[in-house]
């Protein structure tokens, strides 16, 4: 795989660690600029997120990020995100993750993008 683009480009959740606290109603959010990603996050048991990242060989990502949660608790940490190109043309990224807060448990996800309508809503059919 060579060079990716991340710039405005939607995933959700398709598989969590059970202490992971993202779910297939967490919504993100991808931009970039040369080198750099950054995204928001909200949804499910997630307030609201952030996360910033370098890219690197084959546009693996590797991040930090940090969020609240619905009980109010602002956790952060670090993943490994590498991608890979569906036959669709669509990313999935498969994620290695930790906490650097709370239990500092780790875990693996998966997100996969998704096409938007022109409102910002998810398209129900691909």
């Amino acid at each position: 795989m060579t060079s990716i683009n991340y710039n405005n480009r939607c995933f959700r959740s398709v598989s969590n660690s059970g202490s992971g606290e993202v779910d297939g109603a967490t919504v993100f959010h991808y931009r970039q600029e040369g080198d750099v990603v950054w995204a928001t996050y909200a949804g499910g048991a997630i307030k609201q997120g952030v996360l910033v990242a370098t890219v690197g060989e084959n546009g693996r990502l590797h991040m930090r990020y940090s969020h609240v949660n619905q009980h109010g608790d602002l956790m952060t940490g670090q993943c490994e995100s590498v991608p890979e190109l569906l036959e669709n043309g669509r990313l999935r990224l498969h994620e290695s993750w930790q906490w650097t807060s709370g239990d500092r448990s780790s875990g693996t996800s998966v997100i996969e993008e998704f096409l938007q309508t022109t409102d910002g809503r998810p398209q129900t059919t691909e």
